[in-house]
């Protein structure tokens, strides 16, 4: 048996989509913006928003010291101060981070008895959820999918780990979800290609993993064939809005498909780098993708799902073709080209290959790896071929 949630109750999408946000339920008129710095006011995304909702009669009040991958601590701050504004609209405002931590604050927020990250983790059960506010994300990046999943990751950076706080029964999933792709032509082209790997990432581990099933499978084949076909595009000619949407639409429904599946070793393995070494998510799992498939491949039933995927998009190959098209947007082939302290990683690769076992997601990848095997593989993504 298993429970499916497709999503948000209500997206808007395309251009102008924006305009979806006139259609917010309120009483108190009161919303709460949620961005990682100040770099959306400063090229004038936020007034975009804040006019739309100034329009519909609201106030509104900005917070924006949110780290790149955001921390507990500032997920706290964040919450008190959403606290004192008492929104019952909450808005996360930008890429993974501002909606991961706008979720984890809204948590906190409808629930102010909890002090500490353990409070809210797996197995605790989080008590309340929409009693004072509901929640509405606008990435302004295609990658994460957070603003469909019932999930928000969380660093703690003493402990140099993350954290996944969720609620299994989907109550975490927004509301509302803005994709308009007005947002995401400023993206920097780095930022384009590592996100789109990072949603491209969500659709084959969702598609390959035991734990998928029929609707999580049509939701990841439709993720990766308008992942594949677009992101290219979109970092070649980022104005392209239509390919720009389309990249937004893959982003969603790679989050739809793994809230209702899982992930795999790909996302255990950039997640202990991200950790370890403050590699953004979705650059270390564009790099990390071929070296996972490549292992998981040795499982006839996996490849098969492989090869399905590669027939959906055209390509003799998947592992050919993710190559390729990591070439032509130019992901670092390596995880050495961006840590490049060798000596470092080989002394810690004990711990790099505890924290990829203990990992939320590795339970859930296809070939479960041996201590040794994953400590081969790792030394793989790091060295390269």
């Amino acid at each position: 048996m298993y429970s499916i949630k497709l999503g948000c109750e209500k997206m808007f999408c395309g251009e102008n989509a924006i305009e979806g946000l006139k259609n917010l339920q309120s009483q108190c008129k009161k919303a709460y913006i949620v961005m990682s710095g100040t770099i959306l006011k400063d090229i004038g995304s936020l007034k975009i928003v804040t006019d739309v909702l100034e329009e519909s009669g609201f106030q509104w009040r900005s917070y924006t010291d949110i780290e790149p991958e955001p921390s507990f601590q500032s997920i706290i701050r964040g919450a008190e101060d959403m606290k004192e504004f008492g929104p019952d609209w909450i808005i996360g405002f930008g890429g993974g981070s501002a909606m991961d931590a706008a979720k984890a604050m809204w948590v906190f927020y409808e629930n102010p008895e909890y002090t500490q990250i353990e409070d809210v983790l797996p197995p605790n059960e989080i008590r309340n959820l929409k009693v004072k506010a509901r929640i509405a994300c606008i990435p302004t990046s295609a990658g994460t999918g957070s603003e469909a999943t019932r999930a928000a990751l969380i660093r703690d950076p003493i402990k140099k780990k993350k954290y996944s706080i969720r609620c299994m029964n989907g109550r975490m999933i927004p509301d509302v979800a803005i994709l308009d792709p007005i947002f995401t032509v400023s993206m920097p082209k780095s930022l384009t290609a590592a996100s789109g790997m990072d949603a491209i990432t969500h659709s084959i581990e969702s598609y390959v993993t035991p734990l998928a099933n029929p609707y999580s499978d049509a939701m990841a084949v439709a993720s990766f064939i308008n992942g594949y076909e677009n992101i290219a595009e979109c970092y070649e000619n980022g104005s392209n809005m239509e390919a720009r949407t389309k990249m937004l639409v893959a982003s969603c429904m790679g989050g739809i498909a793994f809230s209702n599946c899982a992930l795999g070793l790909v996302h255990s393995i950039a997640h202990t780098f991200g950790a370890e070494y403050n590699i953004p998510h979705g650059l270390a799992n564009a790099i990390v993708l071929p070296y996972v498939i490549e292992f998981n491949s040795r499982n006839k039933a996996t490849k098969d799902r492989y090869e399905q995927l590669a027939h959906y998009a055209g390509i003799p190959s998947l592992l050919q073709g993710i190559l390729d098209l990591r070439k032509r947007i130019e992901i670092p082939s390596a995880m050495k080209d961006v840590v490049p302290n060798d000596k470092d990683v080989l002394d810690r690769i004990d711990l790099l290959v505890e924290k990829s076992l203990g990992d939320v997601c590795t339970p859930s990848t296809p070939v479960k790896p041996t201590e040794e095997e994953l400590r081969s593989l790792i030394l793989k993504v790091y060295f390269g071929e």
